[in-house]
Parts: C-alpha cells; sequence; structure tokens
C-alpha cells in the first residue's frame, strides 16, 4: 500500500468544561519536516507528541495545531488588589486635588493590574487528550492512505505505458539494422564506385555495436518490473526508492533515445519520457 505526504485530520471532544481541537495537516517534503502549536499549560508533554507522530509519520512537512477552548463562566482574569491600593496611593499622593474616580481610572489602564490565572498542568486530564491527538493523526493517516491509492493507480498506469512503448519499440528495432544496412548500400551505390565487401561487413558491425540498444531494452525492463515489485511491497516508506528507480528509468531510456538513431523509435522514447515526468512528479508526493 501507497501512502501520500498530502493529507488533513481533525479531532474534536469537550473535557472539563474546555474544547479540545487538534488539527493536524501534511505536504510534500524530503524527510519529516514538523512544527506543532499547542497551548502552554501542555509545553511538558511536546516531546510526547513529537514522538508520537514520528511514530506514526514517516515523511511529509507536518503541521500540528492544538487548540484549548474555556467553556466556563469563571473569570479568565483577576485584579491584583494590592498592586491597585499601591497605585491609588501614589497617584492621590502626587495629585491630592484629582477626583478618585479619574485617579482610579487611570490606575485600571496601570501594568500588571490583571492578572491572568496560570493553569496548572492535569495528568488526568492530559489521559483524555491524548487519544485526541491519537484520533487526528489516524484520520490524517488514514486521508494519506486514501489519496495513496489515487497515486499508485496513477503510477502503474505510467509504468504500464512505458512498458508498451518498450514493446513497439522492440519490434522496431528487430529491422532496424537491416534497414540502415540497406540505406548506407543504397548510398554507396548512387556514388558509382566499388566498395569492398569486407571493409563494408567490418564498418556495418562497427555501427551495430555502437547502436546496438540491447542492453538498454533489457535493463529497462528490469527497472519497470522493480518499480512494480517494490509497489506491492508492504512496508509503509518506499517514496524515496521508487523516486531512485525511476531515475534509473530515465538513465535508460535517455540512453535508448541518443543510440537508436531512428526517428520511428525516438517518438516512442519521447513518449517514454512525457510517462516517466508524470512517474516522477507522482513519486515526489508518495511517502
Amino acid at each position: 500500500m501507497l501512502f501520500s505526504m498530502t493529507g488533513y485530520g481533525k479531532a474534536e471532544k469537550q473535557i472539563n468544561a474546555k474544547n479540545i481541537q487538534v488539527e493536524i495537516r501534511s505536504l510534500n517534503s524530503k524527510n519529516l519536516d514538523l512544527k506543532m502549536r499547542i497551548p502552554s499549560e501542555y509545553k511538558e508533554k511536546e516531546v510526547e507528541i513529537r514522538n508520537l507522530i514520528y511514530k506514526n509519520l514517516k515523511r511529509g512537512k507536518v503541521e500540528l495545531n492544538f487548540n484549548v477552548e474555556d467553556l466556563s463562566d469563571a473569570p479568565k482574569n483577576k485584579i491584583e488588589p494590592n498592586i491597585v491600593k499601591d497605585y491609588m496611593k501614589q497617584l492621590t499622593t502626587i495629585f491630592p486635588d484629582l477626583d478618585k474616580n479619574i485617579v482610579l481610572s487611570s490606575v485600571l489602564k496601570m501594568p500588571d493590574i490583571l492578572k491572568t490565572d496560570e493553569k496548572e498542568f492535569d495528568e488526568q486530564e492530559w489521559k483524555n487528550i491524548l487519544p485526541i491527538i491519537e484520533e487526528a493523526i489516524q484520520k490524517l493517516n488514514n486521508f494519506r492512505q486514501e489519496e495513496g491509492k489515487s497515486l499508485e493507480k496513477d503510477l502503474r498506469s505510467n509504468i504500464d505505458k512505458i512498458e508498451k512503448l518498450l514493446v513497439d519499440v522492440s519490434g522496431l528495432d528487430e529491422n532496424r539494422i537491416q534497414r540502415k544496412k540497406e540505406k548506407i548500400r543504397s548510398d554507396l551505390e548512387q556514388l558509382q564506385t566499388k566498395i569492398d565487401e569486407n571493409r563494408f561487413e567490418q564498418e556495418l558491425i562497427f555501427y551495430v555495436e555502437k547502436f546496438d540498444i540491447n542492453e538498454e531494452k533489457v535493463r529497462l525492463k528490469n527497472h519497470l518490473v522493480y518499480f512494480i515489485k517494490e509497489l506491492d511491497e508492504n512496508v509503509s516508506v518506499k517514496g524515496k526508492k521508487l523516486g531512485f528507480i525511476s531515475q534509473e528509468i530515465g538513465r535508460e531510456i535517455n540512453t535508448m533515445g541518443s543510440k537508436a538513431n531512428d526517428s520511428e523509435i525516438q517518438q516512442k522514447v519521447v513518449q517514454m519520457k512525457d510517462a516517466l515526468e508524470q512517474i516522477k512528479e507522482q513519486v515526489l508526493n508518495a511517502v
């Protein structure tokens, strides 16, 4: 099974008057590139979350957003009475004639008047939150798996195109040397000059060796078989390996095109290259 690197997962649940929401998305990347946004009260669990993601997601540019919304009616900030009193005392001493309401209005704008309650970490609450993160990751993986099915289908289709084109090339290659031999002989006859048959055969052998593409055809066929074999393997990470194989496929196709010296074969090679470019783009998104 092939997995795509593109995906999205979301999980949400209410726990202890809090709405817990976890979103995770991923895009293409050579390795696992992780960015996380988590509430400050859960910072001590950052390593645990990272390890959980590393365990379940092998590649991709991954972004996790972990949000907590407090649904309780309790005030989020508290006024510091001692600080208010101190400010009031100082200002009334400096400006004894000012109205106290004006002074109070100014004091309430001073720094450190409001204090945000620091939420303490609750281990039991964390045990209930962790499954929400796991659910979001699982949904992301399910998404990537479905995308991977479509990706695999396209890869198999393009490999099949190259295989069929290779069969066409083999058919064209059977008579290619004979056609070239006849053309060379025809060109020499038009020159109306006597040829040394032994020398002609020697030159032809050199020509055949120089433009022979049998090895390239065999290697290309082997690479195509290997590519499909890797697709069939039950491993979680195969994108990089498929990328390496596609490079080898490209090398054989390019060599075949340059050595063939035949317009019909080169047309087939151009079609092979088109299918291979699609394969390379698709492999970039494979885990």
